[in-house]
């Protein structure tokens, strides 16, 4: 998969292509010659992304450069500026979109708005937190060492510690970004900052960087993995000493400098939770949530949406607290759910072990009911695991990593069970539902798996399509006979309702000037779950602006054509043919999707009526 082709040379190549005419006949024969140059750019272009990014080749399981780190710097993010917009001049001058057939047509239309919003949000490049509690290098490189990074040979090897290595010039890319933002005003709020110091100090906790008797997270990773190949203990002794000096070398004077930047931000961040404070705020907080969300709903209309959704979800839970009798309000529910100790495993190995264990078992009681649903199903497996211990305390309560794309390693669902009280057995379901089968599993694996599309979207997405299927996928088992316990049903109501609050509160912090506390404290007042979730969520929406919004607004459109394909079809509904058309194009933008599912309706509908 490697390519040669480096940012200058595939700009040069793209004005190399010949140029039509656009007043030309179109025939089969054009048709089949512009559609094979648009893929061929396509495919040029994703190889050369591939190129630019040696953590993306690992988790598509290439190894050319494995033993390197990513180019961070302003100077190669202007190099990647200039190669889109040469890129997005050869498509509107060089191509006849008419004589393209349907399926390139597609592809050529995501991907020319791919390149035209990358062009336009440029201006926007700083307006963002590098490093924050949710996501950034300091626990990415980590994860991506111990869970993607694979070690089959001495090469391996080496490669591993040449990236433990790599780490000291990388992080001194990232303080320059750091401080660039800086000087433009762009400084994470203060909490941001207890979080990933943490995370910092936790990566140099154990040996080599202390006297403990327990190796850090990184030194026990590769010596396992070093023990594990089949050489002499010479070469493995040798590989070991080679991994301790480059974590000294390395890695310790990589986050020290991190930290030393941090703590000198740390003194002059504020408080201050939304977006709203950045120079041309309304703009950019307009542009996030219309790159999230794929439509070109305002805030205002998304906050509307999440109260409506929020009072509509509140009478469907006050009606199982009926039929499970309860007495009392609803808040007076929601703090039974919260407190009351059957429905928690217990803070301990053994309660972790056995929250893992019957997460197992829900996905694998899912998979026996696929074929009621689906006609296409993922070849790659899932894993269940917990979140590593250097990064449980700041991640989220679940989330899902996606298989390789050669087969070397399966989907995997990340429980976090650092903080037992936030993870009550009455959301198992619908949390294994919506992180593994038929959640982002399936629609991930399936979508690296499609064949007949280009790569750049096997491997790409849109929020509001990816998790509004997630959330959808929380629903759909109901509709198999699941959650046939009312607290699990009340459990799927409490994750929709989650989401619901998150239309509110998104949009209350960066356009209403909400505080961090309001924010907690709408979570709280309107939800069942415990303060430590209502704390992690608002600070969430704090450093990935507009993002939250995509579950709600892509569950609603899912579910909005399927009710409009079933009131045209009728009886001759198919469930599974529905989800065929939903996941074998890989993700979309919502009106693009639209398009398709109407599409297939009218081409049912016609089919139907021939046959009368």
């Amino acid at each position: 998969m490697r390519t040669t082709l480096k940012i200058g040379v595939i700009a040069l190549t793209i004005l190399l292509f010949n140029a039509c005419s656009k007043d030309i006949e179109i025939t089969p024969e054009l048709i089949k010659k512009e559609s094979t140059r648009v893929r061929e750019f396509l495919e040029a272009r994703f190889q050369a992304e591939v190129e630019r990014s040696p953590e993306f080749q690992t988790h598509l399981g290439i190894k050319d450069d494995a033993d390197k780190w990513s180019d961070i710097s302003p100077e190669h993010e202007n190099a990647v500026l200039e190669g889109n917009r040469i890129a997005l001049n050869w498509m509107i001058d060089s191509i006849i979109p008419e004589a393209l057939d349907t399926p390139t047509k597609l592809s050529f239309d995501l991907y020319k708005q791919k390149l035209e919003n990358s062009i336009d949000d440029y201006k926007f490049r700083l307006y963002d937190y590098p490093i924050n509690q949710m996501f950034g290098i300091q626990s990415e490189l980590p994860a991506l060492l111990i869970n993607s990074h694979q070690v089959k040979t001495v090469k391996d090897a080496e490669d591993y510690i040449a990236r433990l290595t790599g780490m000291k010039s990388l992080f001194e890319q990232l303080v320059k970004n750091l401080k660039e933002r800086q000087v433009a005003g762009i400084v994470p709020p203060k909490f941001v900052f207890e979080h990933v110091l943490s995370d910092c100090s936790n990566i140099l906790k154990g040996q080599p960087f202390d006297d403990s008797k327990e190796h850090s997270a990184l030194l026990s990773d590769i010596s396992d993995k070093i023990e594990n190949l089949k050489i002499g203990d010479r070469k493995k002794d040798e590989l070991y000493g080679a991994a301790v000096d480059a974590m000294l070398d390395g890695v310790l004077p990589a986050y020290e400098l991190l930290i030393e930047t941090l703590k000198e931000q740390q003194k002059v961040a504020t408080s201050d939770a939304g977006i709203w404070k950045f120079p041309n705020a309304k703009a950019y907080y307009s542009m996030k949530l219309k790159r999230t969300t794929t439509t070109d709903l305002t805030s205002e209309e998304i906050h509307q949406i999440g109260l409506n959704e929020v009072a509509r979800i509140h009478k469907e839970m006050n009606v199982i607290k009926g039929n499970v009798g309860f007495e009392g309000t609803l808040q007076d529910f929601f703090e039974f759910m919260k407190t009351d100790k059957q429905f928690y495993y217990p803070a301990s190995q053994k309660g972790r072990d056995a929250y893992l264990a019957k997460a197992v078992a829900i996905i694998d009681s899912m998979k026996t009911r696929l074929d009621e649903l689906f006609i296409v199903k993922p070849k790659a497996d899932i894993f269940v695991k917990a979140v590593e211990a250097f990064r449980e305390k700041s991640a989220g309560k679940a989330f899902y990593q996606q298989p390789a794309a050669d087969g070397s390693r399966p989907g995997i669902y990340y429980a976090n069970l650092y903080d037992m009280e936030a993870m009550p057995t009455y959301q198992m379901e619908a949390l294994a539902y919506h992180e593994g089968i038929p959640g982002h599993h399936m629609q991930l694996a399936i979508q690296q798996e499609l064949e007949g599309i280009p790569n750049f979207r096997k491997f790409g997405g849109y929020s509001a399509y990816i998790e509004g299927w997630g959330l959808y996928s929380e629903y759909l088992p109901k509709e198999l006979g699941f959650y046939s316990d009312p607290y699990s049903d009340f459990g799927r109501l409490a994750m929709e309702l989650w989401r619901a609050c998150r239309l509110v509160v998104d949009t209350g912090i960066h356009a209403e000037k909400w505080t961090r506390k309001e924010g907690i404290k709408y979570y709280t007042d309107n939800t069942p779950n415990v303060e430590s979730d209502a704390v992690k969520m608002v600070e969430r929406h704090i450093v990935m602006p507009g993002q939250a919004t995509a579950y709600k607004i892509g569950m609603l459109k899912i579910l909005e054509l399927r009710a409009a394909a079933k009131e045209k079809l009728g009886a001759e509904f198919d469930i599974r043919k529905f989800h065929e058309v939903l996941l074998l194009n890989g993700a979309l933008p919502l009106n693009v999707l639209e398009d398709l599912v109407n599409e297939w309706v009218a081409s049912a509908v016609s089919t139907e009526l021939k046959g009368l």
